[in-house]
């Protein structure tokens, strides 16, 4: 497989350059400056390296001569003609200014190698079971039942136009599921873009989606295209859409309904065709009866449900998982054959995974790094801590005056206690917790009833899709 290197420190136009590269069926390593790619990688062993002129430290036309031979393909958000006579005359194989049709950079960095990969997907993928089976496996690892059915629902669902709502808990793979479903798709050659409504700001939300018109409002020193816009032909990957605000909710159902969207500022429509993907850890019907999600949007979304299951839920989906990124780890990080030992694979397989895959895989990197004589024990993987940052207080189920749970709950405390937290796994303890006892308790009593920092309630309380209780 041809690789590439990307050198860029904008972290979202690197991830979504290395996505579409890997799309196009290149291997991909990134760096955010020359020296970070210079120490981290043999630079000779590229075919290609994409670099981005204006870099901390040093400019990315230093890459040029470190090299040795290796083609370069410089960019850059300035784009002039003096800058491109530059990069040329230092040795660059060739020039791009940002904003690009990424169609455009594909027909370029194909020339560049010379011998462009074989296509990803046939033509006639849809009816090929087995080819699917091999693309989603190459994006998502599942060997449960649960997970067989959610490969089947995306084989289903990946050649229709039927917008597709995924739910799952933070962490469990939605954006992989995502990509699987675009790779699937009749429109696997457009643009995927890639967008977390939690990362933007709520003031920028509906510029970043709609684009807007030179003058709009201030700072609107040119117009703009939104990343629908961006995404038009393609498919438009919208994460954590419980965090969109309602306005926002509004001009996205004309998206849907109509198939046009409106600059900011402007007073014409454009026609775009996108299909729509979702996500969201949190309960959007339940968000929809408080008035906090719009309810005809919710329906517009939820025509194909498509629900994660956690990683606890996966049985021994955590063994074969925790293998494959374990090899993942090591070839990143330039190790060789590194295993795990028995209490670390006992360790792995009782621990109850709130972050999943997610949280998996950062505990996987470290036990690569830490470890010695080739193996990762349960220790490196730091994880026992974890199991404890949440306490369940002595006699907190006993019968008293102000207790959340009815005295016919247990006919001891200690015997309560034990039947309840044996029954519930963490999270399920915290959400029902906090449930039941938001109404009449604050944050600072319910943190120091479950024996956690404030910080510590509200990170969860993300992470589980609880909101906060409204003050009358």
């Amino acid at each position: 497989m041809r690789r590439i290197l990307i050198i860029e420190d904008d972290i979202d136009h690197r991830s979504s350059l290395q996505h579409y590269l890997e799309d196009a069926s290149y291997h991909v390593d990134v760096a955010s400056s020359v020296n970070e790619a210079a120490e981290t990688y043999a630079l000779p062993s590229f075919d290609l390296i994409i670099s981005d002129i204006n870099l901390p430290n040093q400019p990315g036309t230093e890459i040029i001569k470190l090299a040795q031979g290796v083609p370069v393909l410089v960019t850059t958000e300035k784009a002039s003609l003096r800058s491109a006579i530059d990069a040329m005359k230092l040795g660059a194989a060739d020039y791009l200014a940002k904003p690009y049709d990424h169609r455009d950079l594909i027909t370029i960095v194909n020339g560049l190698i010379k011998e462009p990969p074989a296509p990803l997907l046939s033509s006639s993928l849809s009816n090929e079971d087995s080819n699917a089976d091999e693309q989603i496996s190459k994006l998502i690892y599942g060997q449960c039942q649960a997970m067989k059915k959610v490969f089947h629902l995306m084989k289903k669902v990946a050649p229709t136009e039927a917008t597709v709502l995924i739910q799952g808990e933070t962490g469990s793979g939605k954006e992989l599921a995502a990509r699987a479903i675009h790779t699937l798709s009749n429109r696997r050659n457009h643009e995927y873009i890639c967008i977390n409504c939690a990362a933007i700001p709520e003031s920028l939300i509906e510029s970043e989606l709609f684009g807007h018109e030179k003058g709009a409002f201030t700072g609107a020193v040119s117009a703009r295209n939104g990343l629908i816009e961006a995404a038009d032909g393609g498919t438009l990957f919208l994460d954590e859409i419980g965090e969109l605000p309602l306005e926002a909710q509004a001009r996205l159902l004309r998206v849907l309904q109509e198939g046009e969207i409106r600059r900011v500022g402007s007073t014409q429509s454009r026609q775009v065709d996108v299909r729509l993907i979702a996500a969201t850890h949190r309960n959007l019907k339940a968000l929809s009866r408080t008035g906090q999600f719009r309810e005809d949007l919710f329906y517009r979304l939820n025509v194909v449900q498509l629900k994660l299951p956690p990683l606890r839920e996966r049985g021994t989906d955590i063994l074969g998982l925790a293998n494959n990124l374990l090899r993942k780890a090591c070839e990143k990080l330039g190790q060789g054959n590194i295993k795990f030992s028995p209490d670390a694979m006992k360790a792995i397989q009782d621990y109850h995974w709130p972050g999943n895959v997610r949280e998996l895989e950062n505990a996987i990197e470290r036990g690569t790094i830490l470890c010695d004589n080739r193996m990762i024990t349960a220790d490196l993987l730091d994880i026992e801590s974890e199991v404890d940052d949440i306490n369940i207080p002595k006699g907190l189920f006993t019968p008293q005056a102000n207790s959340p749970f009815p005295s016919s709950a247990s006919s001891s405390s200690q015997h309560t206690s034990s039947k309840i937290s044996k029954s519930l796994s963490i999270e399920d303890y915290f959400q029902q917790f906090v449930l039941e006892n938001q109404d009449h308790m604050n944050e600072t009593e319910l943190a120091k009833r479950l024996g956690i920092s404030r910080k510590n309630l509200w990170e969860r309380r993300q992470r589980l899709g609880i909101p906060r209780k409204k003050a009358n």
